[in-house]
């Protein structure tokens, strides 16, 4: 799996958020993700949104996912 993959799959199943995924090793990934649907949510709830969006991958070809889920106005 690569960073361009994974960005692919969240920036599809959060339509209009700004994805970008980083990775040394295609094994351990980076990801920051600005959407507005972010608004009113804590921290917990971003980031589910966010691994709804990848399903069965983790845990599996993504084995770790650090994540950044930021609003607009938090960029």
């Amino acid at each position: 799996m690569t960073p361009q993959e994974i960005e692919k799959l969240i920036a599809d199943g959060l339509p209009g958020a700004n994805v970008q995924v980083f990775s040394e090793d295609d094994t351990h990934f980076e990801a920051l993700v600005i959407s507005s649907v972010f608004e009113g949510k804590r921290q917990l709830q971003r980031h589910q949104m966010v691994y709804k969006t990848l399903g069965d991958l983790m845990g599996g070809e993504i084995h770790a996912l650090s994540i950044q889920a930021k609003t607009p106005e938090e960029n």
